[in-house]
């Protein structure tokens, strides 16, 4: 590390350093504003009004626990999380690790690319099954012919996008703050919310995304000196809750938007698209136009991290250069974006989809989460960055209370109950 970078990391705290350091984060965040988590909003908002609004709080300080040790990792160790666990666990554990999130991966392609044709349709006319080719050329030109700087840039311009489309919307559209307000601090749930609750909380902690953290954050250069590791972290710490507070406040205005839109008016809300042609002669033209140009934005957004998680997770597991400019990185963006193309050429039924990628998602979650725990609380990993007791027994409850939730998910979603 040059001399003149150390002293950036050690020397007084500037905004302009800020600024140069903040993006891994946003990257990540894009991942959990995707098509499955407007599927499970918008059902949640429609249904159930303001009322679980604290579900996405609850969900949001759970994530940011889990991508703050992954990043933790990442900076503290040199890899990431897949290369972490290829290194550590013996082979057949590592194998199953490894098999299990490359096959949520795909399940999380197939939820983006969809998500992304659907916006390209409801603003364009153009088909999902043109769509969703013209998805995969963005996101190979945006992951093989940008640098990661700009990419990064290009992220948080995407979320800019669709945070202005939603708070323009909330302007349009008839807010009962009184009762929305209290609904982020005041936990209701019934027997019959229940299922959407988890919906959400599985929508937004997510497998990729707790692998793409740990690779991201290799972007940033740091040194070996406990004071430059310190100053780093502290840089990741406040990334961190700053892009994941903003997907916060865009995952609460998507439920805020449907309570005041369609729950207010009684009407039922069983896809992306009927929210779409809903919405026009509720809420006017502009909130659908609206509406498009962020489930588009949304979905080429994470399209893109998804993908980036993919490959990184692919190479680091098999032990290949975490570089897009290896002609295996390339490949594997290649190939795994092939299952997607597929499903969505078939046209099944885009809801059903959405929620049967969350249900791959939620098998695999445990698989993630633990693997991460052992990791970041083991000190011959971690050194003295490793977890404290606190930390150890936080990682713990989270993790049981997102497998337990995911698990009843699971069960729900194959009963029926969604």
């Amino acid at each position: 590390m040059s001399t003149r970078h150390a002293s950036r990391l050690l020397g007084n705290l500037r905004t302009s350093q800020v600024l140069r350091y903040l993006g891994p984060g946003f990257l990540v965040t894009v991942g959990f504003i995707d098509p499955g988590n407007w599927a499970t909003n918008i059902a949640g908002g429609a249904q159930f009004g303001y009322r679980l609004l604290w579900v996405i709080a609850l969900s949001t300080l759970m994530l940011i626990l889990l991508q703050g040790m992954s990043a933790r990792l990442g900076i503290v160790t040199g890899r990431s999380l897949a290369a972490n666990v290829r290194q550590h666990f013996p082979r057949p554990v590592a194998a199953v690790f490894g098999v299990t999130i490359v096959l949520a991966c795909v399940a999380t392609d197939l939820a983006e690319y969809l998500g992304a044709a659907l916006g390209f349709y409801l603003l364009f006319g153009i088909p999902p099954i043109v769509g969703a080719p013209i998805t995969v050329g963005i996101v190979l030109f945006s992951i093989l012919g940008q640098g990661h700087e700009r990419l990064e840039r290009m992220i948080i311009g995407f979320l800019a996008v669709i945070a202005i489309c939603y708070l323009v919307e909330l302007f349009l559209v008839d807010v009962s703050w009184k009762a929305a307000l209290p609904s982020v601090v005041v936990p209701s749930i019934s027997s019959d919310s229940i299922v959407i609750a988890m919906g959400m909380l599985g929508a937004v902690v997510m497998p990729h995304n707790i692998y793409l953290h740990s690779n991201v954050i290799q972007s940033r250069e740091w040194g070996k000196t406990p004071e430059e590791r310190g100053r780093l972290l502290r840089f990741e710490t406040l990334d961190t809750v700053l892009s994941m507070g903003m997907g916060w406040l865009v995952n609460s205005a998507m439920i805020i938007v449907a309570a005041a839109v369609f729950f207010s008016h009684g009407v039922a809300v069983s896809s992306i698209e009927k929210a779409s042609t809903t919405l026009q002669p509720l809420a006017g033209d502009l909130a659908r136009l609206l509406f498009a140009v962020a489930l588009l934005f949304a979905g080429v957004g994470s399209s893109i991290t998804s993908s980036l998680a993919e490959a990184n997770v692919i190479t680091g597991y098999t032990g290949r250069p975490e570089d897009p400019h290896s002609r295996y990185y390339q490949l594997a963006l290649i190939v795994t974006s092939v299952p997607a193309m597929l499903v969505i050429a078939l046209g099944l039924d885009s809801y059903v989809v959405l929620i049967l990628s969350q249900v791959a998602l939620s098998i695999q979650l445990p698989f993630t989460i633990i693997p991460l725990l052992l990791l970041v609380g083991n000190r011959r990993v971690m050194g003295t960055y490793a977890s404290g007791r606190i930390e150890k027994l936080l990682g713990i409850a989270v993790a049981v209370i997102v497998v337990g939730l995911n698990v009843l998910l699971l069960y729900g979603t194959l009963g029926g109950g969604f």
